[in-house]
């Protein structure tokens, strides 16, 4: 597939995806219970509060307490889907989910709404960049970023009957919806090849996949040949399709809505090091807080919207 004929369905908020693909995995499993920190509307929670009453937790903004009732509630066989701001999810608790969830291996399903710059106007407080390091830091813990409002529908619906502790990151804003609706191209650890290319591999993950896309038309355009991998699971990565494909482009650019230290482009740079050292440009936070300001504008501002991914591959493949 070349990156021009990927279509847009419409723009919806990838919290939407997860607020629908929740009421799904709770028809399908009377086990699945939800407990949010006072941010059920955020979360797009109504239709599973309305449908399953006695499987929702109001837990308030207690967020370490939540965390501790959502490891009980695994030892009666319960699946828990924890759900607030990405910020409150990890940072705010995080040696609860080391210690009472992670280390004993819980069946937990942590559900990070509002990440990365796009929140927008809420700044830096509320802005986490943080996160997927720490997350995916964690032994055992699974780590999932998809891209838009479909992918996050069957990316909830998935994790429900995945064992094991699992951090799920998505977004606020209305963004590109383009994956498919059934959800078929998401398979929990299996990158997503959206185009095949022989002079540059672009990998990306959630709000950054369509930036990429847009990037790529535009190289391709400029006559270059690209290749772009959605990495919705960066944790276990999907080392042989990374490594597939960066033998056949010789070079890579990371795309993430996160600070580069700890994040996608760690994890790629780290498997590039170990089986096929490649040269790579990384598109991120520059080790920076954010501030306030409209999403679009935000990721002007700190390098990571379309031109500067177009520069950072124009730069690479010149050092190959």
């Amino acid at each position: 597939m070349r990156l021009k004929d990927i279509q847009v369905q419409n723009e919806k908020e990838t919290r939407g995806g997860f607020g629908e693909g929740i009421y799904e995995a709770g028809k399908s499993n009377n086990q699945v219970v939800v407990l949010t920190a006072d941010l059920a509307g955020s979360l797009k929670l109504g239709p599973f509060i309305k449908d399953f009453p006695d499987r929702f937790f109001q837990c308030g903004i207690a967020e370490a307490n939540m965390m501790g009732m959502a490891a009980g509630l695994t030892i009666g066989g319960k699946i828990p889907y924890t759900t607030t701001f990405a910020n409150f999810s990890t940072g705010r608790v995080y040696d609860q989910i080391r210690q009472s969830i992670v280390y004993s291996g819980k069946n937990v399903k942590i559900c990070a709404s509002h990440a990365g710059l796009t929140l927008g106007e809420d700044g830096a407080t509320h802005q986490i960049l943080e996160d997927i390091g720490l997350m995916k830091m964690l032994p055992g813990m699974t780590v999932i970023v998809p891209c838009d409002f479909n992918q996050t529908k069957a990316a909830t619906q998935a994790i429900a009957n995945y064992e094991g502790p699992v951090y799920l990151r998505f977004g606020r804003p209305k963004w590109p919806n383009f994956t498919s609706e059934n959800g078929a191209d998401f398979v929990i650890g299996k990158a997503q090849l959206l185009s095949e290319g022989t002079d540059v591999t672009l990998i990306a993950c959630g709000h950054m996949v369509w930036k990429a896309i847009e990037a790529g038309r535009i190289l391709e355009e400029k006559g270059y040949s690209v290749e772009l991998i959605n990495i919705h699971t960066i944790k276990p990565l999907d080392t042989e399709a990374v490594m597939q494909s960066i033998r056949k482009t010789g070079c890579a650019v990371t795309i993430e809505e996160h600070n580069i230290i700890g994040g996608l482009g760690d994890s790629i740079a780290q498997a590039a090091a170990v089986n096929f050292p490649i040269p790579i440009e990384f598109i991120g936070t520059k080790d920076t807080f954010g501030e306030s300001g409209k999403p679009t504008e935000l990721l002007t501002k700190y390098g990571l919207d379309t031109p500067f991914i177009v520069a950072a591959s124009e730069k690479v493949m010149a050092r190959k």
